[in-house]
């Protein structure tokens, strides 16, 4: 296993970004300004993280995916303690938004994340067609913060 720093031809790993986030035009809004982060198995793309820098304090997570097959095998984690380990010099709080998906939610807490804040019909207002994750339409966004910085 390999991590790899992106920093041009981002749209290469599209089919990846979309597990992330069903919408290409909410990926190319902050494509330009993120840092991808890429886990390579065996020579191939299996796992990803965008990072975008807010400020001089805060960097924020915009997407993290895994192909389904590779899933459950700690990927997203080996990436998540990655981005600390990379960032923990320079930023106090990492932050993320994601959908109102247990599982999903579950995930982040395990790592350290704590939810501050929630986007009421971000999902609705914001895409042009309902998105489904485990059978439930998202509404609205789920923010989440982890410290950082030691």
């Amino acid at each position: 296993m390999e991590i790899r720093e992106i920093r041009e031809n981002k749209t290469e790993f599209m089919d990846l970004l979309l597990i992330g986030d069903e919408e290409e035009t909410m990926i190319n809004r902050c494509l330009d300004r993120s840092t991808l982060f890429v886990v390579y198995d065996s020579g191939k793309p299996v796992s990803l993280c965008a990072v975008i820098k807010i400020d001089s304090d805060t960097i924020e997570i915009k997407n993290l995916a895994t192909f389904p097959e590779y899933q459950n095998k700690g990927y997203a984690t080996k990436l998540l303690n990655f981005v600390f380990d990379k960032y923990k010099k320079a930023y106090n709080t990492v932050i993320l938004g994601t959908g109102e998906n247990e599982k999903t939610l579950n995930f982040y807490k395990k790592r350290g994340f704590i939810q501050t804040r929630r986007v009421k019909n971000f999902f609705t207002d914001n895409y042009s067609h309902p998105i489904f994750e485990n059978g439930k339409q998202l509404v609205d966004m789920i923010y989440l913060k982890k410290i950082i910085k030691k």
